[in-house]
């Protein structure tokens, strides 16, 4: 039987719990999950204002975790923690909090506005859009140099070719935009089929 949203965001963080100790970093985990609490009621709301078909595995997470990126959930203690990865072999990404991604809303348009309008010949995927005005991507990861080679968006605009939901992969040198599954949900299976293979000796803490 396929796990719904909420069961989905809780397999994948109990198997995320195991890669780390099967890596040999359960304190890395473990300073996390002390440390750490999800996202409160009003962030959420917000996040779901900003983006009302936020995906509930999604939000599911959030409320186990609100974020591994620079996250101060004790004061003068910021966490940085591989949380996610790709279809880029053992290549992790942080998850933004729910303040990041309300924050980060609009960026894109400001800074890839020559991917969506394919001014270079740079490859993008054709189920991506080509209209920039009315692009609505939620920003949910950033790869672990800070996102400055990659980031990960959950795209709500489409082109004809594309589903609504589908997650985009942004890489740099040389740019890309590559759709790497067609939702969140799918997306989360994705990496426990690769069993978490960006957590391993190369990228936890020694």
């Amino acid at each position: 039987m396929p796990l719904n949203g909420t069961s989905l965001a809780r397999a994948y963080f109990d198997g995320l719990k195991r890669a780390y100790h099967e890596q040999g970093a359960g304190k890395e985990w473990d300073h996390f999950v002390a440390a750490a609490h999800g996202a409160g009621g009003e962030d959420l709301d917000t996040l779901k204002v900003l983006y009302p078909h936020l995906p509930a595995s999604l939000a599911e997470l959030l409320c186990l975790a609100d974020g591994t990126y620079y996250r101060e959930y004790r004061a003068g203690e910021k966490i940085c923690l591989s949380f996610l990865g790709s279809d880029l072999e053992e290549f992790p990404y942080y998850l933004l909090s729910t303040e990041q991604m309300a924050k980060t809303k609009d960026d894109f348009q400001e800074w890839g506005d020559y991917l969506i309008k394919r001014e270079f010949g740079d490859p993008v995927d054709e189920r991506i859009t080509n209209d920039l005005e009315h692009l609505h991507w939620l920003h949910f990861a950033d790869c672990r140099n800070n996102g400055g080679s990659s980031q990960l968006f959950i795209d709500f605009s489409p082109s004809e070719k594309g589903t609504s939901g589908q997650i985009i992969r942004y890489l740099h040198d040389p740019d890309e935009l590559a759709v790497i599954a067609d939702s969140f949900d799918e997306y989360l299976a994705l990496l426990m089929e690769n069993e978490y293979d960006f957590i391993c000796e190369d990228t936890v803490e020694e």
